[in-house]
């Protein structure tokens, strides 16, 4: 996934470690293999290149990310949408060189593009998809979660049960310390070229992910563009949160929502996420006067919604 993944935990001082190791290892091995769209020969890609209305076999994880993303594209009124593939790479995004390409963009905004909660359908038992109009997928934003998900069932399947484990910036915690308290995990300050913490956020039992316009951008005709792309508008967001912090049951749905809820903004965003019974942070970004050296900087100003437990 081009990234990093940890795993904290507490067991037995007995536990062999090369053998966990091992299965962690796998488990993410085995996400990547399939949801890549870095490796040609990814269940992903392969489905990316098939023919519209050809069914295609998919593997079982592959078929529960995919139904995952469809329900949060379908509830979410297509703020996220799976079905950008064109666009990511067209932005520099993707795999490739890094940088946009004009007449890739051009091509890839196409008037009247379906979105893929609406153009793809999924045989849950028979473990096939098939699509209903031209489009590449793109789980970027659901598939490191549930990578975060699969660490925490191998741990669970090992017998332990208080872990924190994370991929780059989503994160999943099991039980509490055996001291009984909380893992503390720090909510980033989202500031371009610069690491710092916001705050911290304390967890047990439920997952924690970041989306943010600071860390991947590109520079277009002289605007900068997040990595983040609105589906509707067909193009990457430019005045959106600065970030948006979700906790939810599972990294996989905490890693949807926060890409949705950047897309949709601190407003709509907050009322959907209420009605979802989510807890949500979102950073907005304004001017800092004081910041006299940098003074076009811009500062992020903390809101926060539906949750008590951000200091």
């Amino acid at each position: 996934m081009g990234t990093r993944y940890s795993a904290v935990f507490f067991g037995r001082p007995d536990r062999p470690l090369a053998e966990l190791h091992e299965a962690l290892q796998q488990s993410v091995d085995a996400v990547d293999a399939q949801m890549s769209t870095w490796k040609p020969g990814s269940n992903l890609m392969l489905l990316n290149g098939a023919p519209v209305g050809t069914w295609i076999d998919v593997p079982e994880q592959l078929t529960t990310v995919l139904a995952a993303a469809l329900q949060v594209g379908q509830v979410s009124g297509g703020a996220f949408d799976i079905g950008v593939g064109e666009l990511v790479s067209a932005w520099g995004f993707g795999p490739g060189t890094g940088a946009p390409d004009p007449d890739a963009i051009a091509a890839a905004g196409v008037v009247g593009r379906v979105p893929a909660h609406l153009a793809i359908e999924l045989d849950l038992v028979g473990r096939r998809v098939r699509k209903h109009s031209p489009m590449r997928l793109d789980l970027s934003g659901i598939a490191k979660g549930y990578g975060v998900d699969e660490l925490a069932r191998v741990l669970e399947s090992h017998g332990i049960q208080r872990y924190l484990v994370a991929i780059d910036g989503e994160l999943r915690a099991g039980a509490p310390k055996p001291d009984g308290s909380g893992w503390r995990v720090a909510v980033e300050r989202p500031e371009f070229g610069r690491r710092a913490a916001d705050g911290v956020v304390e967890i047990t039992g439920a997952a924690l992910a970041t989306s943010g316009d600071y860390r991947h951008a590109v520079e277009f005709r002289g605007d900068r563009y997040s990595h983040t792309i609105d589906p509707r508008r067909q193009v990457p967001l430019r005045n959106g949160p600065a970030s948006v912090t979700v906790r939810a049951a599972t990294a996989m749905q905490a890693d949807a929502w926060a890409t949705a809820l950047m897309v949709l903004g601190p407003e709509r965003g907050s009322e959907l996420a209420s009605t979802l019974d989510l807890e949500v942070l979102f950073a907005e970004r304004g001017i800092d006067p004081t910041d006299v050296d940098r003074p076009t900087t811009p500062a992020p100003e903390r809101r926060s919604y539906h949750d008590q437990n951000y200091r």
